[in-house]
Parts: C-alpha cells; sequence; structure tokens
C-alpha cells in the first residue's frame, strides 16, 4: 500500500483549502506500509512547530512516526521510528 494524501492549508478549519493529492516520499522512495489500510496523519505531534507525518497501519495495529526535516509547506521525510510507550513499540489490536 503506497501512501497517498491530500494536505489542508489555511489559517484555520473553517478557511482550510485541499490541495490536490500526491504521493508521499520517504527521501526519495514513496512510503509503503507492510500490510494495506494506511492512515495517515499530518500533524504537529512533537510541538516543533513542524508538522511530522503519522501513519497507521491496519497490519499489527502499529503507527510509524516520520519526522519532517523540511518544513510544513515543503515537508520532506527520511526514515521513521515506530511509535513506543513504556519503551516498547506500541499497537492496538487490529480484526
Amino acid at each position: 500500500m503506497i501512501v497517498t494524501t491530500a494536505l489542508a492549508v489555511g489559517a484555520s478549519s473553517a478557511t482550510a483549502s485541499f490541495q490536490p493529492p500526491f504521493q508521499v516520499k520517504d527521501a526519495e522512495m514513496p512510503i509503503s506500509v507492510d500490510v494495506c489500510h494506511a492512515a495517515p496523519l499530518y500533524v504537529d505531534y512533537d510541538g516543533d512547530g513542524k508538522k511530522e507525518l503519522l501513519v497507521g497501519q491496519f497490519g499489527e495495529g502499529k503507527v510509524r512516526i516520520y519526522r519532517n526535516e523540511g518544513t510544513n509547506k515543503a515537508p520532506k521525510f527520511k526514515g521513521f521510528a515506530w511509535f513506543q510507550a513504556g519503551g516498547a513499540v506500541a499497537s492496538v489490536p487490529a480484526g
């Protein structure tokens, strides 16, 4: 499953407009999850002012965190880390 997303840009949800969908890349390769049914979320996860890409995947119920090495308008992702809780990779039951 290749991740494709549309980003909303604007000052608030009332004024946001969606941009055309595009294929999200990790370095130069399209982001692909282990098992289909990816659930991407573009959000400032760590409070640094830059939005990261979180990608939930149906397989094993895990979430990948892609840190933004670019800007919010021109994000760049290189590698991911699994979402963790209590020092271990976290997951939610699937099925």
